[in-house]
């Protein structure tokens, strides 16, 4: 393994491989298909470095989260001819989403979670979905949940327990979406009414997601209200 500049870690093709966790074909099918930049030649070496390595960890985070190499290398082409991070949403999955992307440098990553920025912290993100990287630039999905990450992090709280946390959010988030969508599906049928932004018509879960959410936000208040005042109650002393 060499050394390029002061930090960059330099990685030979087998080197590669084995830290991203995948065969060496695999790999090399990457760069016939262009989802990697081209390494660094040497002779006849080629030479990855840490880019090459997170770009091929979003390549697995995405085709775990149901994209298809397809839609992976489009989204390849969007960051590499520096697409608006709009535009990058709609490509990693949260396209009719309220979320803004966000684009950082690494350093600007590593001032939202100061000593945090470890590699299995960055797996994690990056298997979560939260996270894609352009080389030498990454892209989060959310701007809401950046700034309460960076947020909790400032409290104290560290990096892994916030992701641990969010992982298991996602599940309880997957399974309400699901509930709600049931829910309005089955005694809702297809709209005719016309969206007058996109003279597009409206299905009733994307009309009536707004009232899915504030449900969801006054349970969760009245929840931690009751677990807040259960856990601050003096019990009672029985009387003789």
């Amino acid at each position: 393994m060499a050394e390029s500049g002061s930090t960059m870690r330099e990685y030979r093709t087998e080197e590669l491989a084995e830290a991203a966790g995948i065969p060496v074909r695999t790999l090399r099918f990457y760069r016939e298909r262009k989802l990697l930049p081209p390494p660094r030649r040497e002779g006849r070496i080629a030479w990855y470095d840490d880019q090459h390595l997170a770009r091929l960890r979003t390549i697995a985070a995405l085709l775990e989260r149901g994209h298809t190499l397809g839609g992976i290398a489009e989204l390849t082409a969007a960051f590499e001819h520096g697409r608006d991070v709009g535009q990058l949403g709609e490509l990693l999955g949260i396209g009719w989403s309220e979320e803004t992307p966000v684009r950082l440098t690494p350093e600007a990553l590593a001032d939202y979670f100061e000593g945090e920025v470890t590699p299995e912290n960055l797996a994690a993100s990056l298997d979560l979905g939260y996270l894609a990287t352009d080389g030498e630039e990454i892209v989060h999905v959310s701007r809401r949940l950046l700034d309460v990450s960076s947020a909790l992090v400032g409290e104290g709280v560290p990096l892994a327990a916030v992701l641990e946390t969010a992982r298991r959010v996602r599940e309880h988030a997957d399974a309400l979406a699901a509930l709600f969508t049931d829910l309005i599906s089955t005694h809702l049928t297809a709209d005719t009414d016309t969206d007058t932004d996109t003279g597009t018509a409206e299905d009733p879960v994307t009309r009536l997601r707004p009232l899915a959410k504030s449900v969801v936000e006054a349970e969760l208040t009245m929840a931690m209200d009751r677990l807040h005042q259960s856990r601050t109650s003096t019990p009672q002393t029985p009387s003789s």
